[in-house]
């Protein structure tokens, strides 16, 4: 009878240690989540300083002598070596960077400054179960990622179709690449890397942040203690019983999530997510009409450019359209994906507004219509009747190769019933998208 008290006393003990133990790794954890400044204490601040010289190199050559006009195969397979002092640098398909930046409106002068930047760079660490490091830059617009040599052999090799998605459809919520490069260091080997367009930004009032991957298998994290100022990505399970309310831009938002998410399964990868933020709108943000001209209609700037239009002026109320005698009407062409934009008069489209059915109004207008916020980021960005929501495509890299569907064959029996993150492209897009049908109103 002693014997089997001492023997549950020492079980007891050792439940009571393991789950000390699981407790202090999960605050170490913890006190490792965030955003980062990158000083000169920080392991990272040599190589933070390399990448701005590098970086500012590269961009000044696009600056000193932009590419214009077609695109062809010398610019896709374009590499620039540049030697710095203590390391190398490489520029990949630089040319065709360069043109999808001035797409997007980006003034090269604009992303070499918030490259390189006096400021320090900011490292993220993160909840996720990347082994890669992720940089952003001072002003958070722009974020940097290590990436695989496979990773990046795959995006340069789907570049062009890439970039055809992204004018065929400007407002989509893919990523932004902004560009591919690599740094060689002695003793240190080399690095790749990405940048893109930060989703979440611009970031203050951001409440909460999750990465949507549509199945349930390890898919819910820890909030953080209260009061502290972590930043936690949350996963789907934790915005069960959450909805996304877009009003009259939700059917725009179901459409686009089917186009790009047939995109990428034609691509054949799986395990991208959907990031989704949210902040409340104030007051003089929320839309007082819904009237049709403000749901279909952007203005010539933001439209021609597919980028922000946070330089334009005179818009009263943020998200609202600006008045301009002539707009542009984006639509799409019957029976087909097509998106094309038209030019016509304000008057016409009050005329018809005025006096048309709801039907015909949306006769007149593209499923794929949308209206741009006036924030800086704003391709990103939907706002709602209360809510301004943060959304993007990311991690489109994951072929679903022979190792992956080992990977699935193993889940299918250890989780069986169970929604789990590797399965068949076309299965993972659906459910993406049917997760976006079931949670926005």
């Amino acid at each position: 009878m002693a014997e089997e008290t001492d023997t549950q006393d020492t079980n007891m003990n050792q439940r009571t240690y393991s789950k000390r133990k699981f407790l202090w790794r999960i605050r170490q954890k913890w006190k490792l989540l965030g955003l980062f400044e990158i000083d000169q204490d920080h392991e990272f601040y040599s190589f933070t300083c390399m990448l701005k010289e590098g970086l500012t190199a590269a961009v000044q050559v696009s600056i000193d002598a932009p590419r214009l006009g077609l695109l062809n195969d010398l610019d896709f397979g374009a590499v620039l070596t540049q030697m710095h002092k203590g390391f190398q640098m490489k520029t990949y398909a630089g040319p065709v960077f360069a043109q999808f930046r001035r797409m997007l409106e980006m003034s090269e002068s604009d992303y070499q400054q918030s490259l390189s930047s006096e400021g320090f760079y900011l490292q993220f660490i993160s909840n996720s179960k990347s082994k890669a490091n992720f940089f952003l830059t001072n002003d958070k617009k722009i974020f940097l990622k290590t990436q695989e040599k496979r990773e990046i052999k795959f995006l340069l090799s789907n570049l062009r179709t890439y970039l055809h998605h992204m004018e065929k459809y400007p407002h989509s919520l893919l990523v932004r690449f902004l560009g591919v490069h690599s740094i060689k260091i002695p003793h240190m080997g080399k690095k790749y890397f990405i940048i893109m367009q930060s989703v979440f930004y611009p970031d203050e009032r951001i409440q909460a942040r999750y990465d949507i991957k549509g199945c349930q298998v390890s898919r819910w994290t820890e909030p953080a203690p209260e009061g502290s100022n972590i930043i936690v990505v949350f996963k789907d399970m934790n915005f069960e019983g959450s909805t996304i309310d877009l009003d009259q831009q939700r059917s725009w938002l179901v459409r686009q999530v089917n186009i790009d998410t047939e995109y990428l399964r034609a691509l054949h990868v799986l395990d991208y997510s959907l990031l989704v933020a949210h902040q409340p709108l104030h007051l003089d943000e929320r839309r007082q009409s819904w009237s049709f001209a403000n749901v279909i209609l952007r203005t010539k700037k933001s439209m021609t450019s597919g980028g922000s239009p946070s330089h334009s002026t005179g818009t009263p109320v943020p998200g609202l359209v600006e008045e301009e005698s002539r707009v542009l009407v984006s639509e799409v062409v019957s029976g087909t994906d097509e998106c094309r934009v038209k030019e016509v008069s304000r008057a016409m489209l009050t005329s018809v507004g005025s006096s048309g059915s709801e039907m015909e109004l949306a006769d007149l207008t593209a499923q794929n219509r949308r209206l741009l916020p006036n924030c800086k980021n704003s391709l990103h960005v939907i706002d709602g009747a209360q809510t301004r929501y943060f959304m993007g495509v990311i991690d489109i890299f994951t072929v679903y190769g022979f190792r992956k569907k080992l990977e699935y064959l193993w889940k299918s029996i250890r989780y069986r019933g169970q929604s789990f993150s590797t399965v068949n492209p076309n299965k993972y897009s659906k459910r993406l998208c049917q997760w976006v049908e079931d949670h926005t109103i």
